[in-house]
């Protein structure tokens, strides 16, 4: 039966900008949310946005409690890959928690590695400064 571990990626801190409602829509209240920086540090990527289109399409439950992610953003590396990113999750919007699963698209030979990891995360928001961390793992599958 195959089993999965979380193998330590490294950390992403997102600075959020501008969150503009959209009200209710047929899939819910929606919230785009602007995203200005990011950053990621770990010891075989570091990387910084590269442009500024990126933004989280957030779904809110209707009882407000709970956010549904929506987020895509692309960032260019220190030594200059471009990598497309993009993850969905939940936010409990009454503690701040984050659960999210983060892919990548790169056709840098440097980094074409990433596209074949499922990440997952796990982050904090702090709703007042826009301030958000992840902590990024990596699934390992085995067959056990």
């Amino acid at each position: 039966m195959p089993t999965a571990t979380l193998k330590p990626m490294g950390v992403i801190t997102v600075q959020l900008g501008e969150m503009v409602e959209t009200g209710a829509g047929p899939k819910g209240a929606r919230i785009v949310v602007d995203v200005l920086t990011v950053k990621v540090e770990s010891d075989r990527v570091n990387a910084t946005l590269a442009t500024n289109d990126a933004a989280d399409w957030l779904t809110m439950s209707e009882d407000g409690t709970l956010g549904v992610l929506d987020v895509r953003l692309t960032l260019k590396t220190d030594d200059g890959a471009i990598i497309y990113v993009e993850y969905g999750g939940r936010l409990d919007m009454t503690t701040g928690l984050i659960a999210a699963a983060p892919t990548f698209q790169t056709g840098d030979d440097r980094y074409k590695w990433l596209n074949r990891i499922q990440a997952v995360s796990a982050g904090h928001v702090n709703l007042e400064t826009g301030v958000l961390i992840y902590n990024l793992y990596e699934v390992q599958v085995s067959a056990d």
